[in-house]
């Protein structure tokens, strides 16, 4: 089935046989098989196809989780387009940049949102046609599709563009990481292996589907595996826990299970199930720890980004490590090197993450040079990260050398945060940094310098950055500080903001 398009063929072959099987149960009990997923999604792909989508022609798309969603996701796939989901909490301002840099044929938005994006749509260079789809599954998008008995996809080879992941730049300018259809294939492959995964298990889906982990981590492996899921349109910790009865996997976020834990309960629930996964997050080990004491289960970690999927995990039948993101996956080649050479580092030293495989995206859209830059001559991407690997082999992350914040889930660069907050009238500079937090894993917080006579207005640092940023980017908290903390170079030294407040959110909850 769908022989010629290569990442169609492999989330199809799951349930190939068995099309009146189950993939996923909505919060009101209804069901969509696997049959009646990809002939909606075949409906759309003709319906694209028809409006004049091309091969490697980007689709964007911001609207609300849905299963039609899901459909859309693969109805570009089989009509050859490129996928590129954007976060719900993008602003206005944030849109344009992306609509501008993609120059996308398509874009997919809420209803309520349409006016807003035909404007920015229309301010861009490729002037993109507009459609919608909300929730509901209303929408101007189904009035285009059309079902065709025979469907035949547009042909895509392992190299051809499958979608394209947005990934904010220590500059403050967006990257986009391009992603192949043999990426996100051999990805879902992989991890249905390493996880033990079949046609019997189900899902308790409740991530967002903008981000790699809910779209292709989650749903990629479900369709791979031929299985099913329980769909939540967004995160509710007791309904999450009444599922668990009917459930066999959930794959969350650290926050996910901080707030299971706080329910009452939880052990009996989680008896029935097989397997929880975290992950697009550090995990506290307390969290771990706590996570094993109460259910008996422990959490199982694994270790990606937009640029690679999933590079590690820790085992399914073996030791899961806290503090560690496991082992490499099948087929990933993952090395602790030296930053400046890239010579391999023995276990034990601390270097720069590295990884190799048919997971490592294409590179960056419309930027050779980053694409360049972040490569080695060996095929190595340098990923940012500084790790450190065990004398058995298990991969543990010790920081980040991009300066990147990880806050329930979702990825925050200061910089991106600070260029708004240094625009504000009477601040004379900031600096955002990260503490542990006990709920979010890390929070955004700002130290702001403020001119001389000038006072901080909270309301209105809130009201400018709700206009320019996505609510997961607000700062948690705003300090005002004398000056910043500076070495002999003039570089504010961020290690010392993060060690004087590492507890602030503790002694909070202590006060």
């Amino acid at each position: 089935m769908y022989e010629i398009n290569h990442l169609a063929a492999a989330l199809a072959a799951g349930a190939e046989n068995r099309p009146e099987t189950t993939f996923a149960i909505r919060e009101d009990g209804s069901r969509l098989t696997h049959g009646e997923l990809f002939g909606g999604a075949e409906a759309i792909a003709s319906g694209l196809l028809r409006m004049g989508l091309q091969p490697d022609d980007r689709v964007t798309v911001q609207v609300e989780k849905s299963l039609d969603a899901l459909q859309l996701y693969l109805g570009t796939v089989l009509a050859g387009g490129v996928f590129q989901p954007l976060n719900t909490a993008y602003t206005g301002a944030e849109l344009a940049y992306f609509i501008e840099d993609a120059a996308p044929f398509l874009v997919v938005c809420d209803p309520n949102a349409e006016e807003r994006t035909k404007d920015i749509a229309a301010s861009t260079p490729a002037r993109p046609r507009v459609e919608t789809l909300a929730a509901d599954g209303t929408g101007s998008l189904w009035d285009h599709a059309v079902s065709i008995d025979a469907f035949e996809p547009v042909a895509r080879a392992a190299d051809d563009l499958a979608a394209i992941l947005y990934t904010s730049g220590t500059t403050g300018r967006s990257k986009g990481a391009m992603l192949t259809h043999g990426n996100l294939a051999s990805n879902a492959v992989a991890l249905k292996e390493t996880w033990h995964y079949s046609e019997s298990d189900v899902l308790i889906h409740a991530l967002p589907i903008f981000h790699t982990h809910g779209l292709f981590v989650a749903t990629n492996v479900t369709l791979v595996s031929g299985a099913s899921m329980l769909f939540h349109t967004r995160f509710d910790a007791k309904a999450i826990m009444d599922d668990m009865a009917r459930a066999t996997v959930l794959m969350g976020v650290p926050t996910f299970y901080t707030r299971l834990l706080e329910q009452p309960g939880l052990a009996v629930a989680a008896k029935a199930m097989r397997l929880f996964i975290s992950g697009s997050a550090p995990l506290l080990a307390e969290t771990h720890k706590a996570w094993t004491d109460v259910t008996g289960h422990a959490i199982l970690e694994r270790y990606g980004m937009s640029e690679t999927n999933m590079n590690s995990s820790n085992p399914y039948s073996g030791a899961r490590r806290p503090g560690s993101v496991g082992l490499p996956l099948p087929g990933v080649d993952i090395r602790v090197a030296d930053p400046e050479t890239g010579r391999a580092l023995p276990p034990g030293e601390i270097g720069s993450i590295e990884i190799r495989g048919p997971n490592v995206f294409k590179g960056y859209w419309n930027m050779p040079e980053k694409t360049a830059a972040e490569h080695r001559s060996d095929g190595y991407f340098i990923t940012g990260d500084l790790g450190v690997f065990s004398e058995d082999g298990y991969l543990s992350i010790v920081g980040r050398a991009k300066d990147l914040i990880i806050s329930g889930g979702y990825n925050v660069y200061p910089k991106e945060v600070e260029t708004v907050l240094d625009q504000i009238d009477g601040v004379r500079e900031s600096a955002v940094f990260s503490v542990p937090h006990p709920d979010l894993g890390e929070a955004v917080i700002a130290a702001l310098v403020m001119k001389q006579n000038a006072a901080l207005d909270d309301a209105k640092v809130e009201t400018i950055c709700r206009e320019e940023l996505a609510r997961f980017k607000h700062p948690k908290r705003l300090l005002t500080l004398d000056a910043l903390p500076r070495n002999t170079m003039g570089k504010v030294e961020k290690n010392k903001l993060q060690s004087q407040y590492a507890e602030l959110f503790k002694l909070e909850a202590q006060t």
